[in-house]
């Protein structure tokens, strides 16, 4: 009879950081060969399998996402942090991304392990993301050594309140590619099956590939069980998912369309934008146009539209209409493209995200960014053990 080999147990935090879910490891007790370390993270997770019933998933790229943390080397830095999306369907852990939303968990968590002092009122948490090679300041709010958690501040796609932790990214741009336009080109034009397409490709905390919705017969105003159930939502995807992995191929991560569907599916994103108009959120929430300044959606992995938005596709969306000519640009700034855009409130499918930038004005007017900011809420939600298999 063959020995019974029990699981092996790791220990994990489960965290949500902004609209996202996360299973928070401490490096030291994942192994350090990668292949190996996805193993273990794939297993812990269930993956692959659409309703990862055998692990900690959530089933959907919002809630199937880790975060590995350990005490940084680096002076300018007090923690590393790798953000991993897993797949739910492939036995891929994606790497080459980093999660906004997760990173306004990584200080709370870094706090309340001991990684970081605790300094009442407030902690200033430096984080070097190893994904993009980027510096993140945090600041969260602390009480008797441990991160606050209870507050009065609110975020869409979340229910109830919490204490709020902001969130700072540093010079963002070039996240994925060294450069701010990965084509060197604030607007370009793609032909797909006798078609010409617009598109903006701009690299900032993640790279994200903005086209205009009407392109696709589409309002742009869609939440997605509304999208999904177009009768032509296969074939929109198709073409969205053909621009998508050209840009893929642009930034050196796919060798063609193929590849970019099958192994870089985390990156770039790609973002319906178009004009502020009044629209219904998933939350039954009624969005006036006077409230926002963009309608944004964003697809992730498999071309799924989100149900809210990206951290980091905020961060680009805001260094977006800071870079005249773009197609954000176009959109927040009209004929004024030198504006400065410090608070951008953005339409998305949940309700409104606002991101804020510092600038600096250049001598020909124009603006650089020196951090794209967001405002986020965070929570410890359990802490233990995950057991995976053998």
């Amino acid at each position: 009879m063959k020995e019974y080999q029990p699981n092996v147990k790791i220990p994990c935090v489960y965290m949500r950081g902004g609209t996202s879910k996360a299973v928070f490891f401490h490096a030291e007790d994942l192994p350090q060969d990668e292949a190996e370390r996805d193993k273990v993270i794939l297993s812990a997770f269930g993956s692959p399998d659409r309703r990862q019933i055998d692990g900690m998933g959530g089933a959907n790229t919002s809630t199937s996402k880790c975060a590995v943390i350990s005490p940084s080397s680096r002076p300018d830095a007090d923690v590393d942090y790798d953000f991993g999306q897993v797949d739910v369907n492939a036995p891929i852990v994606g790497k080459t991304m980093n999660c906004g939303n997760i990173s306004s968990a990584v200080g709370p968590y870094a706090i309340d392990e001991g990684m970081v002092k605790a300094v009442e009122p407030m902690t200033e948490v430096r984080i070097f993301n190893k994904n993009t090679q980027k510096i993140i300041v945090e600041q969260v709010p602390v009480k008797d050594g441990k991160a606050v958690t209870e507050g009065d501040f609110a975020i869409d796609g979340v229910p109830g309140t919490g204490a709020k932790v902001t969130l700072k990214f540093i010079h963002p741009q070039g996240a994925a590619s060294g450069k701010l336009l990965p084509t060197g080109h604030v607007k370009d034009t793609i032909e797909v099956e006798g078609k010409t397409y617009e598109y903006s490709f701009v690299d900032s905390a993640n790279p994200v590939i903005f086209v205009h919705p009407e392109d696709f017969g589409v309002t742009g105003t869609e939440i997605p069980a509304a999208f999904n159930a177009l009768p032509n939502c296969k074939e929109i995807c198709r073409i969205l998912e053909i621009i998508r992995g050209t840009g893929a191929i642009t930034l050196g991560f796919a060798k063609d369309l193929e590849d970019a569907r099958i192994n870089s599916q985390t990156l770039p994103k790609i973002a319906f934008v178009r004009k502020p108009v009044a629209y219904t959120a998933g939350s039954g929430k009624a969005i006036q146009a006077d409230q926002i300044d963009l309608v944004g959606r964003l697809f992730s992995v498999n071309m799924k539209m989100i149900d809210a938005y990206m951290g980091t596709g905020a961060i680009c969306t805001i260094t977006a209409a800071n870079t005249p000519g773009t197609i954000v640009n176009e959109i927040v700034c009209g004929n004024e493209p030198n504006k400065p855009v410090t608070h951008l409130r953005i339409g998305h499918p949940w309700g409104i995200m606002d991101a804020y930038a510092d600038l600096q004005e250049n001598p020909d007017g124009t603006h650089n960014l020196l951090s794209g900011n967001l405002d986020r809420t965070a929570r410890r939600i359990m802490e233990g053990y995950v057991y995976v298999r053998k």
